[in-house]
Protein backbone atom coordinates (compact mmCIF):
# COMPACT_ATOMS: atom_id res chain seq x y z
CA UNK A 1 0.00 0.00 0.00
CA UNK A 2 1.48 3.33 -1.03
CA UNK A 3 1.26 6.50 1.15
CA UNK A 4 0.90 9.92 -0.42
CA UNK A 5 3.41 12.10 1.48
CA UNK A 6 1.70 15.35 0.48
CA UNK A 7 -1.66 14.05 1.74
CA UNK A 8 -0.19 13.07 5.13
CA UNK A 9 1.58 16.42 5.54
CA UNK A 10 -1.65 18.22 4.67
CA UNK A 11 -3.54 16.32 7.37
CA UNK A 12 -0.81 17.11 9.96
CA UNK A 13 -0.85 20.82 9.07
CA UNK A 14 -4.63 20.91 9.44
CA UNK A 15 -4.42 19.22 12.88
CA UNK A 16 -1.72 21.65 14.06
CA UNK A 17 -3.75 24.67 12.90
CA UNK A 18 -6.83 23.38 14.70
CA UNK A 19 -4.79 22.85 17.90
CA UNK A 20 -3.27 26.33 17.70
CA UNK A 21 -6.73 27.86 17.33
CA UNK A 22 -7.74 26.18 20.59
CA UNK A 23 -4.62 27.24 22.51
CA UNK A 24 -2.76 30.46 21.92
CA UNK A 25 0.65 29.85 23.50
CA UNK A 26 1.41 33.56 23.32
CA UNK A 27 -1.35 34.32 25.85
CA UNK A 28 -1.67 31.09 27.86
CA UNK A 29 1.20 29.23 29.47
CA UNK A 30 1.62 26.33 31.83
CA UNK A 31 3.31 26.16 35.23
CA UNK A 32 6.15 23.62 35.04
CA UNK A 33 7.65 24.36 38.47
CA UNK A 34 6.36 26.21 41.54
CA UNK A 35 7.56 26.79 45.08
CA UNK A 36 8.46 29.55 47.61
CA UNK A 37 6.46 32.14 45.71
CA UNK A 38 8.30 31.50 42.43
CA UNK A 39 6.89 29.87 39.27
CA UNK A 40 8.64 28.70 36.12
CA UNK A 41 6.26 28.88 33.14
CA UNK A 42 6.40 27.35 29.69
CA UNK A 43 4.73 29.27 26.87
CA UNK A 44 3.74 32.96 27.00
CA UNK A 45 6.01 33.67 24.04
CA UNK A 46 4.99 37.34 23.88
CA UNK A 47 5.24 38.10 27.61
CA UNK A 48 6.82 41.40 28.64
CA UNK A 49 9.14 41.97 31.59
CA UNK A 50 6.98 43.29 34.43
CA UNK A 51 3.73 42.02 32.87
CA UNK A 52 0.91 41.00 35.20
CA UNK A 53 0.03 37.30 35.08
CA UNK A 54 -3.21 35.66 36.20
CA UNK A 55 -3.00 32.33 38.03
CA UNK A 56 -6.64 31.25 38.28
CA UNK A 57 -9.24 33.67 39.65
CA UNK A 58 -7.58 35.88 42.27
CA UNK A 59 -3.86 35.00 42.38
CA UNK A 60 -1.64 37.34 40.39
CA UNK A 61 2.03 37.33 39.52
CA UNK A 62 4.63 39.27 37.57
CA UNK A 63 7.12 38.31 34.89
CA UNK A 64 10.64 38.63 36.30
CA UNK A 65 12.99 36.56 34.12
CA UNK A 66 12.70 36.17 30.35
CA UNK A 67 14.69 33.03 29.55
CA UNK A 68 15.28 31.08 26.34
CA UNK A 69 12.63 28.39 26.77
CA UNK A 70 10.63 29.58 29.79
CA UNK A 71 9.90 32.59 31.96
CA UNK A 72 10.50 33.05 35.70
CA UNK A 73 7.64 34.74 37.55
CA UNK A 74 6.94 35.79 41.13
CA UNK A 75 3.55 35.06 42.66
CA UNK A 76 1.89 37.72 44.80
CA UNK A 77 -0.40 36.38 47.48
CA UNK A 78 -1.11 32.75 48.37
CA UNK A 79 1.29 30.78 46.14
CA UNK A 80 0.15 27.48 47.71
CA UNK A 81 -2.96 27.72 45.54
CA UNK A 82 -0.87 27.46 42.37
CA UNK A 83 -0.07 23.90 41.28
CA UNK A 84 2.25 22.46 38.65
CA UNK A 85 0.46 22.00 35.34
CA UNK A 86 -1.96 24.90 36.01
CA UNK A 87 -2.72 27.37 33.23
CA UNK A 88 -1.36 30.92 33.42
CA UNK A 89 -2.85 33.78 31.44
CA UNK A 90 -0.99 36.90 30.34
CA UNK A 91 -2.95 40.10 31.01
CA UNK A 92 -1.20 42.16 28.34
CA UNK A 93 -0.70 44.91 30.96
CA UNK A 94 2.19 45.89 33.19
CA UNK A 95 1.75 45.29 36.93
CA UNK A 96 -0.47 47.96 38.52
CA UNK A 97 -2.42 48.59 41.73
CA UNK A 98 -5.71 50.37 42.54
CA UNK A 99 -5.21 53.93 43.82
CA UNK A 100 -7.48 56.72 44.99
CA UNK A 101 -9.08 58.44 47.96
CA UNK A 102 -10.85 55.24 49.02
CA UNK A 103 -7.49 54.06 50.39
CA UNK A 104 -7.16 56.89 52.92
CA UNK A 105 -7.48 55.67 56.49
CA UNK A 106 -7.08 52.02 55.47
CA UNK A 107 -4.53 49.30 56.15
CA UNK A 108 -3.91 47.33 52.96
CA UNK A 109 -1.50 44.78 51.53
CA UNK A 110 0.68 45.75 48.51
CA UNK A 111 -2.13 44.70 46.13
CA UNK A 112 -4.55 47.06 47.93
CA UNK A 113 -6.57 44.29 49.57
CA UNK A 114 -7.84 45.40 53.00
CA UNK A 115 -6.15 44.03 56.12
CA UNK A 116 -8.14 46.07 58.65
CA UNK A 117 -11.39 44.09 58.47
CA UNK A 118 -13.09 46.91 56.56
CA UNK A 119 -15.11 46.65 53.35
CA UNK A 120 -13.46 45.94 49.97
CA UNK A 121 -11.80 48.99 48.43
CA UNK A 122 -13.61 50.32 45.37
CA UNK A 123 -11.76 52.75 43.12
CA UNK A 124 -11.76 53.44 39.41
CA UNK A 125 -8.11 54.46 39.19
CA UNK A 126 -5.01 52.31 38.78
CA UNK A 127 -1.31 53.20 38.55
CA UNK A 128 1.69 51.22 37.37
CA UNK A 129 3.80 49.88 40.20
CA UNK A 130 6.97 50.69 38.25
CA UNK A 131 6.82 54.06 36.53
CA UNK A 132 9.46 56.35 35.13
CA UNK A 133 10.86 59.04 37.42
CA UNK A 134 10.21 62.65 36.28
CA UNK A 135 12.98 64.24 34.23
CA UNK A 136 14.86 67.43 35.03
CA UNK A 137 12.47 69.64 33.05
CA UNK A 138 9.51 68.27 35.02
CA UNK A 139 11.02 69.23 38.37
CA UNK A 140 11.60 72.44 40.30
CA UNK A 141 13.92 73.22 43.23
CA UNK A 142 12.87 72.06 46.70
CA UNK A 143 12.06 75.21 48.67
CA UNK A 144 8.89 74.55 50.66
CA UNK A 145 9.50 73.06 54.13
CA UNK A 146 7.99 69.80 55.31
CA UNK A 147 7.65 70.36 59.05
CA UNK A 148 8.20 67.24 61.16
CA UNK A 149 7.38 69.04 64.42
CA UNK A 150 10.67 67.79 65.88
CA UNK A 151 12.90 70.65 67.10
CA UNK A 152 16.27 69.06 66.39
CA UNK A 153 15.31 68.09 62.82
CA UNK A 154 13.39 71.18 61.68
CA UNK A 155 16.10 73.48 63.05
CA UNK A 156 19.32 71.69 62.00
CA UNK A 157 18.36 69.08 59.36
CA UNK A 158 15.45 70.70 57.50
CA UNK A 159 13.40 68.55 55.13
CA UNK A 160 11.74 70.08 52.07
CA UNK A 161 8.70 68.91 50.14
CA UNK A 162 10.05 66.71 47.35
CA UNK A 163 13.24 65.80 49.21
CA UNK A 164 14.59 62.29 49.97
CA UNK A 165 15.91 62.19 53.53
CA UNK A 166 17.31 58.92 54.85
CA UNK A 167 16.69 57.95 58.48
CA UNK A 168 19.46 55.60 59.52
CA UNK A 169 20.55 53.95 62.75
CA UNK A 170 20.76 50.73 64.72
CA UNK A 171 17.75 48.70 65.74
CA UNK A 172 15.60 50.26 68.48
CA UNK A 173 17.00 53.81 68.25
CA UNK A 174 13.73 55.57 67.38
CA UNK A 175 13.67 55.59 63.56
CA UNK A 176 9.98 54.68 63.26
CA UNK A 177 9.13 57.19 66.03
CA UNK A 178 10.50 60.06 63.89
CA UNK A 179 8.38 58.93 60.93
CA UNK A 180 5.24 58.71 63.09
CA UNK A 181 5.87 62.17 64.54
CA UNK A 182 6.24 63.54 61.00
CA UNK A 183 2.98 61.87 59.89
CA UNK A 184 1.10 63.13 62.96
CA UNK A 185 2.38 66.66 62.29
CA UNK A 186 0.90 66.64 58.76
CA UNK A 187 -2.68 66.83 60.09
CA UNK A 188 -2.77 70.60 59.63
CA UNK A 189 -0.30 70.71 56.73
CA UNK A 190 -2.65 69.16 54.11
CA UNK A 191 -0.10 66.44 53.24
CA UNK A 192 -1.18 62.90 52.29
CA UNK A 193 1.01 60.25 53.99
CA UNK A 194 1.81 56.66 53.00
CA UNK A 195 3.53 54.41 55.55
CA UNK A 196 5.01 51.23 54.05
CA UNK A 197 5.94 48.49 56.54
CA UNK A 198 8.32 45.92 55.06
CA UNK A 199 9.26 42.82 57.05
CA UNK A 200 7.94 44.19 60.38
CA UNK A 201 6.21 42.06 62.98
CA UNK A 202 2.40 42.08 62.85
CA UNK A 203 2.34 43.39 66.43
CA UNK A 204 4.63 46.30 65.46
CA UNK A 205 2.40 47.26 62.51
CA UNK A 206 -0.70 47.03 64.73
CA UNK A 207 0.99 49.36 67.23
CA UNK A 208 1.78 51.87 64.46
CA UNK A 209 -1.83 51.82 63.24
CA UNK A 210 -3.12 52.22 66.80
CA UNK A 211 -0.79 55.20 67.38
CA UNK A 212 -1.94 56.93 64.18
CA UNK A 213 -5.57 56.32 65.10
CA UNK A 214 -5.05 57.58 68.66
CA UNK A 215 -3.51 60.85 67.45
CA UNK A 216 -6.13 61.32 64.72
CA UNK A 217 -3.57 60.88 61.93
CA UNK A 218 -5.00 57.82 60.18
CA UNK A 219 -7.55 59.80 58.15
CA UNK A 220 -4.81 61.33 55.95
CA UNK A 221 -2.64 58.19 55.89
CA UNK A 222 -2.48 54.90 53.95
CA UNK A 223 -0.71 52.02 55.69
CA UNK A 224 0.75 49.42 53.30
CA UNK A 225 1.71 46.29 55.22
CA UNK A 226 3.97 43.49 54.03
CA UNK A 227 4.83 41.89 57.39
CA UNK A 228 7.59 39.41 58.13
CA UNK A 229 5.08 36.56 57.67
CA UNK A 230 4.33 37.69 54.09
CA UNK A 231 6.18 36.18 51.15
CA UNK A 232 9.42 37.72 49.85
CA UNK A 233 7.53 38.77 46.71
CA UNK A 234 4.99 40.79 48.70
CA UNK A 235 7.78 42.44 50.72
CA UNK A 236 9.61 43.27 47.50
CA UNK A 237 6.64 44.93 45.82
CA UNK A 238 5.39 46.90 48.85
CA UNK A 239 7.53 50.10 48.52
CA UNK A 240 6.72 50.44 44.80
CA UNK A 241 3.00 49.96 45.48
CA UNK A 242 3.09 52.58 48.27
CA UNK A 243 4.90 55.01 45.98
CA UNK A 244 2.26 54.49 43.25
CA UNK A 245 -0.52 55.28 45.77
CA UNK A 246 1.22 58.54 46.73
CA UNK A 247 1.85 59.44 43.07
CA UNK A 248 -1.87 59.41 42.35
CA UNK A 249 -2.43 62.31 44.78
CA UNK A 250 0.64 64.15 43.47
CA UNK A 251 -0.10 63.85 39.73
CA UNK A 252 -3.91 63.74 39.65
CA UNK A 253 -4.77 66.06 42.56
CA UNK A 254 -1.62 68.24 42.69
CA UNK A 255 -1.26 67.44 46.40
CA UNK A 256 1.83 67.24 48.61
CA UNK A 257 2.57 63.69 49.75
CA UNK A 258 4.94 61.96 52.17
CA UNK A 259 6.02 58.33 51.73
CA UNK A 260 7.96 56.45 54.44
CA UNK A 261 9.60 53.11 53.65
CA UNK A 262 10.20 51.13 56.86
CA UNK A 263 12.67 49.72 56.06
CA UNK A 264 14.78 49.27 52.92
CA UNK A 265 17.24 46.88 54.61
CA UNK A 266 14.52 44.24 54.85
CA UNK A 267 13.39 45.14 51.32
CA UNK A 268 16.88 44.32 50.02
CA UNK A 269 16.87 41.00 51.89
CA UNK A 270 13.50 40.07 50.32
CA UNK A 271 14.84 40.91 46.86
CA UNK A 272 17.95 38.81 47.52
CA UNK A 273 15.71 35.86 48.34
CA UNK A 274 13.83 36.30 45.04
CA UNK A 275 17.11 36.54 43.11
CA UNK A 276 18.39 33.30 44.62
CA UNK A 277 15.13 31.45 43.98
CA UNK A 278 15.06 32.65 40.37
CA UNK A 279 18.72 31.58 40.00
CA UNK A 280 19.85 34.95 38.79
CA UNK A 281 23.65 34.92 38.54
CA UNK A 282 25.46 37.36 40.87
CA UNK A 283 26.63 40.47 39.03
CA UNK A 284 25.20 43.65 37.62
CA UNK A 285 21.84 42.06 36.84
CA UNK A 286 21.22 40.51 40.26
CA UNK A 287 21.95 40.75 43.96
CA UNK A 288 24.14 42.38 45.16
CA UNK A 289 25.01 44.40 42.06
CA UNK A 290 21.53 45.73 41.32
CA UNK A 291 20.54 46.80 44.85
CA UNK A 292 21.56 50.34 43.88
CA UNK A 293 19.17 50.25 40.90
CA UNK A 294 16.49 48.60 43.05
CA UNK A 295 16.39 51.55 45.45
CA UNK A 296 17.35 54.36 43.06
CA UNK A 297 14.42 53.70 40.72
CA UNK A 298 12.14 53.87 43.79
CA UNK A 299 13.59 56.99 45.43
CA UNK A 300 14.09 58.94 42.17
CA UNK A 301 10.29 59.08 41.87
CA UNK A 302 10.33 61.57 44.78
CA UNK A 303 10.01 65.03 43.31
CA UNK A 304 8.75 68.58 43.57
CA UNK A 305 6.88 68.87 40.28
CA UNK A 306 7.08 71.94 38.06
CA UNK A 307 4.24 74.48 38.10
CA UNK A 308 3.20 73.25 34.66
CA UNK A 309 2.49 69.80 36.13
CA UNK A 310 0.62 71.18 39.14
CA UNK A 311 3.50 71.70 41.63
CA UNK A 312 2.62 68.62 43.68
CA UNK A 313 5.36 66.83 45.60
CA UNK A 314 6.39 63.42 46.88
CA UNK A 315 8.76 63.46 49.85
CA UNK A 316 10.51 60.18 50.69
CA UNK A 317 11.68 59.09 54.14
CA UNK A 318 13.47 55.78 53.59
CA UNK A 319 14.67 53.95 56.71
CA UNK A 320 17.78 51.78 56.83
CA UNK A 321 18.91 49.67 59.77
CA UNK A 322 22.63 49.53 60.57
CA UNK A 323 24.53 46.90 62.56
CA UNK A 324 26.67 48.35 65.36
CA UNK A 325 26.57 51.79 63.70
CA UNK A 326 28.22 50.61 60.46
CA UNK A 327 26.93 53.26 58.06
CA UNK A 328 29.76 52.38 55.65
CA UNK A 329 28.18 48.98 54.93
CA UNK A 330 26.98 48.10 51.41
CA UNK A 331 23.27 48.93 51.52
CA UNK A 332 23.56 52.05 53.78
CA UNK A 333 26.18 53.64 51.50
CA UNK A 334 24.03 52.87 48.45
CA UNK A 335 20.99 54.64 49.92
CA UNK A 336 23.10 57.52 51.29
CA UNK A 337 24.36 58.18 47.75
CA UNK A 338 20.80 58.22 46.36
CA UNK A 339 19.22 60.49 48.99
CA UNK A 340 19.53 64.22 49.72
CA UNK A 341 20.84 63.78 53.25
CA UNK A 342 20.51 61.57 56.28
CA UNK A 343 19.32 61.73 59.87
CA UNK A 344 21.66 59.49 61.83
CA UNK A 345 20.38 58.14 65.14
CA UNK A 346 23.07 56.99 67.56
CA UNK A 347 22.54 54.18 70.04
CA UNK A 348 24.72 55.78 72.78
CA UNK A 349 22.71 59.01 72.67
CA UNK A 350 19.46 57.05 72.81
CA UNK A 351 20.53 55.11 75.90
CA UNK A 352 21.82 58.26 77.62
CA UNK A 353 18.31 59.74 77.45
CA UNK A 354 18.80 62.15 74.51
CA UNK A 355 15.70 61.51 72.41
CA UNK A 356 15.35 61.85 69.49
CA UNK A 357 18.93 60.49 69.43
CA UNK A 358 20.05 62.59 66.44
CA UNK A 359 23.81 62.70 65.93
CA UNK A 360 24.23 66.27 64.69
CA UNK A 361 27.75 65.68 63.39
CA UNK A 362 26.78 62.73 61.18
CA UNK A 363 23.41 64.10 60.05
CA UNK A 364 23.00 66.43 57.09
CA UNK A 365 20.37 67.90 54.78
CA UNK A 366 21.74 68.70 51.34
CA UNK A 367 18.77 70.94 50.58
CA UNK A 368 19.74 73.14 53.54
CA UNK A 369 18.20 76.46 54.47
CA UNK A 370 16.26 76.77 51.19
CA UNK A 371 13.61 74.51 52.71
CA UNK A 372 13.43 76.19 56.09
CA UNK A 373 11.14 78.80 57.59
CA UNK A 374 12.96 82.14 57.98
CA UNK A 375 12.17 82.36 61.68
CA UNK A 376 13.69 78.94 62.35
CA UNK A 377 16.74 79.76 60.24
CA UNK A 378 17.32 82.99 62.16
CA UNK A 379 17.50 81.25 65.56
CA UNK A 380 19.13 77.99 64.43
CA UNK A 381 21.94 79.45 62.35
CA UNK A 382 24.67 78.74 64.90
CA UNK A 383 22.96 75.85 66.68
CA UNK A 384 24.71 73.03 64.81
CA UNK A 385 28.16 74.63 65.30
CA UNK A 386 27.47 75.34 68.98
CA UNK A 387 26.44 71.73 69.62
CA UNK A 388 29.49 70.40 67.75
CA UNK A 389 31.77 72.68 69.83
CA UNK A 390 29.94 71.54 72.98
CA UNK A 391 30.61 67.86 72.16
CA UNK A 392 34.29 68.65 71.63
CA UNK A 393 34.58 70.56 74.91
CA UNK A 394 32.69 67.79 76.67
CA UNK A 395 35.39 65.32 75.60
CA UNK A 396 38.06 67.63 77.03
CA UNK A 397 36.13 68.01 80.29
CA UNK A 398 35.86 64.21 80.62
CA UNK A 399 39.65 63.99 80.49
CA UNK A 400 39.87 66.38 83.43
CA UNK A 401 41.24 69.24 81.35
CA UNK A 402 40.74 72.64 82.99
CA UNK A 403 38.75 74.98 80.74
CA UNK A 404 38.98 78.77 80.59
CA UNK A 405 35.91 80.85 81.55
CA UNK A 406 34.71 81.35 77.94
CA UNK A 407 34.96 77.64 77.11
CA UNK A 408 33.23 76.74 80.36
CA UNK A 409 30.33 79.08 79.52
CA UNK A 410 30.08 77.52 76.06
CA UNK A 411 30.08 74.03 77.58
CA UNK A 412 27.39 74.97 80.10
CA UNK A 413 25.17 76.54 77.44
CA UNK A 414 25.62 73.43 75.31
CA UNK A 415 24.25 71.28 78.14
CA UNK A 416 21.16 73.50 78.26
CA UNK A 417 20.68 73.41 74.47
CA UNK A 418 20.86 69.58 74.52
CA UNK A 419 18.12 69.60 77.18
CA UNK A 420 16.02 71.98 75.08
CA UNK A 421 16.24 69.72 72.03
CA UNK A 422 14.96 66.67 73.89
CA UNK A 423 11.37 65.98 72.93
CA UNK A 424 8.81 63.39 74.07
CA UNK A 425 7.44 61.04 71.44
CA UNK A 426 4.21 61.95 69.61
CA UNK A 427 4.30 65.60 70.70
CA UNK A 428 5.22 67.61 67.58
CA UNK A 429 5.58 71.37 67.99
CA UNK A 430 4.45 74.21 65.75
CA UNK A 431 7.03 76.50 64.11
CA UNK A 432 6.31 79.21 66.67
CA UNK A 433 6.86 76.86 69.62
CA UNK A 434 10.13 75.58 68.13
CA UNK A 435 11.46 79.10 67.49
CA UNK A 436 10.64 80.26 71.02
CA UNK A 437 12.25 77.14 72.52
CA UNK A 438 15.54 77.60 70.64
CA UNK A 439 15.53 81.38 71.22
CA UNK A 440 15.15 80.77 74.96
CA UNK A 441 18.46 78.91 75.03
CA UNK A 442 20.46 80.94 72.50
CA UNK A 443 19.47 84.27 74.13
CA UNK A 444 21.38 83.31 77.30
CA UNK A 445 18.35 83.75 79.55
CA UNK A 446 18.63 80.15 80.73
CA UNK A 447 22.37 80.24 81.55
CA UNK A 448 21.76 80.54 85.29
CA UNK A 449 18.93 77.98 85.41
CA UNK A 450 19.98 74.50 86.63
CA UNK A 451 20.35 72.10 83.67
CA UNK A 452 17.90 69.59 85.18
CA UNK A 453 15.15 72.25 85.27
CA UNK A 454 15.61 73.72 81.77
CA UNK A 455 13.22 71.42 79.89
CA UNK A 456 10.38 71.85 82.40
CA UNK A 457 10.89 75.63 82.50
CA UNK A 458 10.52 75.97 78.71
CA UNK A 459 7.47 73.68 78.68
CA UNK A 460 5.84 75.82 81.39
CA UNK A 461 6.84 78.99 79.54
CA UNK A 462 5.20 77.83 76.29
CA UNK A 463 2.01 76.97 78.19
CA UNK A 464 2.10 80.41 79.82
CA UNK A 465 2.51 82.14 76.44
CA UNK A 466 -0.31 80.10 74.89
CA UNK A 467 -2.55 81.15 77.76
CA UNK A 468 -1.59 84.83 78.24
CA UNK A 469 0.26 85.91 75.06
CA UNK A 470 -1.00 83.58 72.33
CA UNK A 471 -0.34 86.20 69.62
CA UNK A 472 3.43 85.87 70.13
CA UNK A 473 3.27 82.22 69.00
CA UNK A 474 0.59 82.66 66.33
CA UNK A 475 2.45 85.57 64.69
CA UNK A 476 5.47 83.35 64.04
CA UNK A 477 3.23 80.46 62.89
CA UNK A 478 1.39 82.69 60.41
CA UNK A 479 4.23 84.86 59.06
CA UNK A 480 7.21 82.53 59.50
CA UNK A 481 9.32 85.56 60.46
CA UNK A 482 10.94 86.54 63.76
CA UNK A 483 11.61 90.29 63.82
CA UNK A 484 13.81 92.06 66.38
CA UNK A 485 10.75 93.54 68.05
CA UNK A 486 9.07 90.17 68.48
CA UNK A 487 12.31 88.57 69.64
CA UNK A 488 12.72 91.23 72.34
CA UNK A 489 9.14 90.72 73.56
CA UNK A 490 9.71 86.97 73.89
CA UNK A 491 13.01 87.29 75.79
CA UNK A 492 11.49 89.94 78.11
CA UNK A 493 8.53 87.66 78.79
CA UNK A 494 10.95 84.79 79.53
CA UNK A 495 12.96 86.93 81.97
CA UNK A 496 9.79 87.91 83.82
CA UNK A 497 8.58 84.30 83.85
CA UNK A 498 11.86 83.05 85.38
CA UNK A 499 11.80 85.78 88.04
CA UNK A 500 8.24 84.96 89.03
CA UNK A 501 8.83 81.21 89.15
CA UNK A 502 11.18 79.18 91.28
CA UNK A 503 13.76 78.52 88.56
CA UNK A 504 16.79 80.49 89.70
CA UNK A 505 17.97 84.08 89.15
CA UNK A 506 18.62 85.72 85.76
CA UNK A 507 21.30 88.13 86.98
Amino acid sequence: MKFDISEISGILKKEIQQYESKLDVAKVGRVVEVGDGIARIYGLDEAMAGEMLLFGDDVVGEVFNLEEDSIGAVIYGDFTRVAEGADVRASGQLMSVPVGEALLGRVVDPLCRPLDGGPPIKTTHRRLIESEAPGIAQRQPVRQPLQTGIKSIDSMIPIGRGQRELIIGDRKTGKTAIVLDAIINQKKENVICVYVAVGQKNSTIAEVVDTLRRYDALSHTIVVAAPAAASAAMQYIAPYAGCAMAEYFMYEQQRDTLCAYDDLSKHAVAYRQLSLLLRRPPGREAYPGDIFYLHSRLLERSVKLSDKLGAGSLTALPLVETLEGQIAAYIPTNVISITDGQIYLQRDLFHSGIRPAVDVGMSVSRVGGDAQVKAVRSVAGKLRLDLAAHRELEDFARLGTELDATSQRQLDRGYRMVELLKQPQFSPLTVGQQVITILSGSSGRLDSVPVARVAQLVTDFLESLARDHATLISEIDETGVLGDDLSQKITDALKLFIEKGDYGSTD
